[in-house]
């Protein structure tokens, strides 16, 4: 079964009813157009993941691999019932909050994206992270060039002021984001409700697979004492330049 513009249509339409007894009336509905799709989706990539890591957990099943549409609104200000995102994802232990890193897939009304990355990283896998970039690790190197090649965006929330500010730009994109993932934004919806939808994907994945190598070794190295950045020094200039 593939996704279709019902399933999109469906979503939007669950979101703003936000309301239980809405869905429970329309609950086959959702079955049929979302989560048995999503999951022959999540079992169709099972291959490729696990060829990649075969410690990735690849259970297609809600609340495992597969999000709930339910929303856990209850440490949240949006009270909504229900999300408009539907997401599979397959990483090692998903009772960790910080890392480990995954790969992913979900749908939304206007586009779906996947991708490999940190729903949030912690400080010393950022640490160790910066530590390889700054020593041209080859596994880093390695990583790079999939990225360059795979037309994936780095993405991630960066600091305001560059820690790095004597290193080159590209390296400069990598070393000051405080979380990191290499994700792909599609619109074309042909594809995605296509039969050609998860070999598309499973080749992205491969793709991605020297950063996510990358990740590994950087969760590997564990602690380490990130190296202060020196200071820019801005010359003097003749006092009458003042």
């Amino acid at each position: 079964m593939a996704f279709s513009q019902r399933t999109l249509e469906f979503l939007v339409e669950n979101r703003l009813q936000n309301s239980k007894a809405w869905f429970d009336e329309h609950k086959e509905e959702y079955r049929l157009l979302v989560l048995e799709p999503m999951i022959q989706l999540t079992a169709a990539l099972g291959p490729a993941v696990l060829d990649i890591d075969p410690q990735l957990i690849v259970d297609p099943r809600q609340g495992r691999s597969i999000s709930r549409v339910r929303r856990d609104n209850r440490f949240t200000h949006d009270k909504s019932l229900y999300r408009e995102v539907m997401w599979c994802v397959f990483l090692r232990d998903k009772k960790l909050w910080e890392g480990p890193p995954a790969f992913y897939f979900e749908i939304r009304p206007d586009r779906f994206d996947f991708g490999c990355g940190y729903y949030q990283a912690g400080a010393n896998t950022m640490a160790a992270i910066r530590e390889m970039i700054l020593r041209d690790d080859p596994v880093y190197l390695e990583a790079r060039k999939a990225w360059k090649e795979g037309g994936f965006q780095l993405e991630g929330d960066s600091y305001k002021r560059s820690k790095y500010p004597a290193q080159p730009e590209e390296k400069r994109n990598w070393l000051d984001r405080k979380t990191m993932s290499f994700n792909k934004d599609c619109f074309d919806f042909q594809l995605l409700f296509s039969d050609r939808l998860a070999d598309y994907v499973a080749q992205g994945f491969r793709q991605l697979a020297p950063v996510y190598r990358f990740f590994l070794q950087a969760e590997a190295r564990g602690p380490v004492v990130e190296e202060q950045p020196q200071p820019q020094v801005i010359p003097q200039r003749p006092a009458e330049m003042w």
